[in-house]
C-alpha cells in the first residue's frame, strides 16, 4: 500500500495521481490534505512518514509546492529515505541508488504526465543492491549516530 499526502498547494495534483493509482489498481491511503485551504505540510509529512516507518504502508507519495518542506520533514524520520524527484530519471535513481521508500514532487513545477510516469517508473525499479548497499549499511550508521 502506498501513502499519499500533500498540502494545499499539491492538492489537485494527489487527486490526479491517486485516480491514476485508482486505475492501474493500486491501493493507496490517503493522508489528506482535502482541499485548496491552506494547512501545514509537516503534519502531512510526518503522517505519511510514520505510516511507512511503522510499515503500515510500503511507499509514500509526498506532493507540496516545490517538495522541498515534505523532503525534509520526511528526512527526519529514521528509516525514511525520501528523495526530491522532478524527472522520471530521478525517481529511477532514487530507487536503484538510494532505495528511497518516499518520494516528493513539486506540485508547481511537474505535470500530472510526468508526474505519473515518475511514480510509475519508481513502483517498477529495483534497489541495485552492490556498492549501493553499503552506501545505505553508511546512512544507517549515520541515522543511530545521529536520531536518537
Amino acid at each position: 500500500m502506498i501513502g499519499i499526502g500533500s498540502d494545499h498547494r499539491g492538492y489537485e495534483l494527489k487527486e490526479k495521481i491517486k485516480k491514476y493509482l485508482e486505475e492501474v489498481g493500486i491501493e493507496y491511503r490517503d493522508f489528506g490534505t482535502n482541499s485548496k485551504e491552506i494547512t501545514h505540510y509537516p503534519i502531512i509529512s510526518s503522517d505519511v512518514s510514520k505510516a511507512v516507518q511503522s510499515k503500515e504502508c510500503d511507499m509514500g507519495i509526498l506532493i507540496c509546492g516545490t517538495g522541498i518542506g515534505m523532503t525534509v520533514v520526511a528526512n527526519k524520520f529514521k528509516g525514511i529515505r525520501c528523495a526530491l524527484c522532478n524527472t522520471e530519471n530521478d525517481a529511477k535513481l532514487a530507487k536503484e541508488h538510494d532505495n528511497a521508500n518516499v518520494i516528493a514532487l513539486p506540485a508547481e513545477s511537474i505535470d500530472e504526465g510526468e508526474a505519473i510516469r515518475a511514480i510509475r517508473i519508481w513502483i517498477a525499479s529495483s534497489f541495485l543492491n552492490g556498492r549501493y548497499l553499503e552506501r545505505l549499511k553508511m546512512i544507517e550508521e549515520i541515522e543511530k549516530d545521529n536520531m536518537k
